[in-house]
């Protein structure tokens, strides 16, 4: 919870191809802030499970797995990179298979619990700006700072076009908002910016608005 850290935390969510990546990444450069993406993370399990070749439907069998695995991290100009058993699983975030299988994984509770515990472990030590699906309502609800990024369907697709991904918007956005665990949803006191037809530069120049608006000083 935000009251128990230390540092300052502002929530990025949002759906698929929302544009908030690219956001969170902009908004942490001008605040000298570290970048967090919870979606990497999940999808960094998810690819380490299917490597080992574990069905993703079995629960269990990844509960064990994770559970057994050693979850580390390191830094790379200021952004945050999951290391699963020293290891960092990059490159491989955005292959066909994770995109096909990673709203199945990030379901298991244990995952998702076992990932939201080293993210508020990351915001006891670092000012953060991180971006995922369920960061202002569920990880850190207590946080002033929440933001929704959203675009139209038809915007998102072409995006993910454009980025070269051919995971089915409309069936990630039925997975992530229908999943027991954390459902995506808008965080009551988040403010709503379609990025639909703005640039990254206009969006960032929005949420720093707001931030100045309560008194937000950037740097550490």
């Amino acid at each position: 919870m935000q009251s128990q850290t230390a540092h300052r935390v502002i929530a990025i969510d949002g759906p698929a191809a929302s544009g908030k990546s690219s956001v969170a990444r902009e908004l942490a450069r001008r605040l000298n802030f570290v970048y967090v993406n919870s979606g990497a993370m999940y999808r960094s399990v998810t690819w380490t499970v299917l490597d080992h070749g574990i069905d993703p439907d079995d629960k269990a069998a990844i509960v064990k797995f994770i559970s057994s695995s050693r979850l580390g991290g390191k830094f790379i100009d200021e952004e945050f990179h999951l290391l699963i058993n020293d290891v960092d699983l990059t490159p491989h975030l955005h292959e066909d298979r994770v995109n096909a299988e990673v709203s199945r994984v990030s379901t298991v509770p244990e995952v998702r619990k076992l990932l939201v515990e080293r993210m508020r472990d990351y915001a006891a030590k670092h000012d953060l700006v991180i971006e995922g699906r369920d960061i202002g309502s569920v990880v850190f609800p207590d946080t002033p700072c929440k933001f929704y990024i959203d675009a139209s369907p038809e915007v998102r697709a072409q995006r993910r076009a454009a980025q070269g991904l051919r995971d089915e918007i409309a069936q990630r956005d039925r997975a992530d908002s229908s999943r027991a665990a954390s459902p995506l949803i808008v965080a009551k006191d988040a403010k709503v910016i379609d990025t639909s037809n703005l640039t990254v530069d206009q969006v960032v120049d929005e949420i720093m608005k707001r931030l100045l608006d309560k008194n937000f000083q950037a740097g550490r």
